[in-house]
């Protein structure tokens, strides 16, 4: 009998064929639905799958206690806040990731949203289309202050960017002792309060847990320097929204870029949708080529691999 696996990520397989190839040479039946994704149909269908290759969307707990024949769940990406892992062990269900894969291309979008956003680049291009040929007036980047809070594979390559701009880099990762030998020439291990009182823009890299949900809220933006920005390329919901409306539309924080929201799609009635400068993005920060490619292999050999006993990337729980 064959295995099923659901695939409900949008962008799995987009780059290449080869990905399905590996799930087909397992053995697996395979059913896409991350075009038309619908929340109540996967929780009724998901039981009946042996693998999932899996998007943003919330796995609920009850839903997963009904999976008596699912073996592994893997994400399509490295963030596991929509996830439930605790469960996942209770239930005896394989968890794999896939980290750092997404490290250049998420980098790279951190790095033009910075200068989209300080450079009032969407602004401009904005106006021209309306008709106007009027300058926005931006700021440097280079020679700056980035403050980078999380120093995994992603605020690394984002850290080496900002090196080339002349940018001192202060870091936050209460995991990260010292930092490795490359950075030490222009990275500086820094407290939270350190980064908000002397950086001029900080990007968020850290995962959403009950710890960083609203790390950066009224009371840090308020202790920022007047005219700083502000970069969130990681989760929706370390930033608090309505605390940063207020303090983009108070000219205190200058400008944002979020490629994450505390709701996605971000609501259409969202206020920030209102603000000129501030840059929105749907989550995009996997949309490379190469990494969905690479993503995409991964979370295919895994599921092969749990289906036959082999060992796996990655893995979780």
């Amino acid at each position: 009998m064959s295995k099923k696996v659901l695939i409900t990520s949008r962008s799995f397989g987009k780059i290449s064929d080869e990905p399905k190839k590996v799930l087909e040479d397992a053995g697996f039946e395979i059913t896409f639905k991350g075009t038309d994704f619908d929340q109540d149909e996967f929780n009724r269908i998901i039981p009946e799958y042996d693998a999932l290759v899996i998007g943003a969307h919330p796995f609920p707990e009850e839903v997963m206690e009904k999976c008596d024949h699912l073996q592994i769940i893997c994400k399509h990406g490295a963030g596991l806040d929509n996830i439930p892992l605790e469960k996942a062990k209770e239930c005896g269900i394989t968890v794999c990731n896939v980290p750092g894969t997404n490290s250049n291309a998420v980098a790279d979008l951190a790095i033009g949203l910075m200068l989209a956003v300080t450079r009032n680049i969407v602004i401009a291009n904005n106006r021209v289309r309306n008709g106007e040929w009027k300058p926005a007036i931006g700021v440097d980047v280079c020679f700056k202050t980035l403050g980078i809070f999380g120093f995994g594979a992603i605020a690394k390559n984002v850290a080496r960017r900002a090196n080339g701009f002349g940018m001192k880099v202060l870091a936050y990762d209460p995991y990260v002792k010292e930092v490795p030998e490359e950075f030490k020439s222009f990275v500086t291990l820094s407290s939270i309060d350190e980064i908000i009182k002397n950086a001029d823009i900080i990007s968020m890299h850290l995962p959403l847990t009950d710890e960083t949900r609203d790390m950066i809220s009224a009371k840090e933006m308020a202790a920022m320097k007047e005219g700083a920005y502000i970069i969130n390329t990681a989760r929706g919901g370390i930033v608090n929204e309505h605390d940063l409306y207020e303090a983009v539309k108070s000219g205190h924080i200058a400008g944002a870029a979020l490629d994450v929201s505390e709701q996605e799609p971000m609501a259409e009635d969202n206020p920030l949708r209102t603000l000129e400068n501030v840059i929105i993005t749907p989550h995009i920060g996997m949309y490379s080529k190469e990494a969905i490619g690479a993503v995409s292999l991964i979370c295919a050999q895994n599921a092969a691999a749990k289906i036959e006993g082999k060992e796996l990337q990655f893995q979780v729980v």
